[in-house]
């Protein structure tokens, strides 16, 4: 499913490599990822904030969690929840809506990018 939609980063999978295993593994998050879709940002915003109680430095959870505070208008802590993921100590790929994966800071910079440029970015 693509959606695209202003500044709508929105992770729906993750990729993980074990340093020990070197293995990759495929991990299905929520991330509160239909009520982004969807525009239910409050909903999300709830959603994100519970979860990020046990995983505070999930990137995936608070790039969503940016994209839910734009979507609301707050882009100050749009802003904050994409710095967050760049600096978090958590790192992993991420899949886009065209199908691409990529590294979970580059596209918390790419989201933060897009919102101090006012663009769109389509992300599935």
């Amino acid at each position: 499913m693509s959606v695209t939609m202003t500044a709508a980063l929105l992770v729906a999978q993750a990729m993980t490599v074990s340093p020990a295993f070197e293995t990759a593994q495929l991990e299905q998050k929520d991330a509160a990822y239909e009520q982004v879709a969807a525009g239910d940002a409050r909903a999300a915003i709830a959603q994100l904030q519970a979860e990020l109680r046990s995983e505070p430095e999930d990137p995936a959870l608070l790039i969503n969690l940016g994209t839910a505070y734009r979507q609301t208008g707050d882009l100050e802590r749009a802003a904050g929840a994409y710095r967050a993921a760049i600096d978090s100590r958590t790192r992993y790929k991420l899949e886009l809506a065209d199908g691409r994966w990529v590294d979970s800071r580059h596209a918390a910079r790419q989201a933060l990018s897009q919102l101090e440029a006012g663009g769109t970015i389509a992300l599935r």
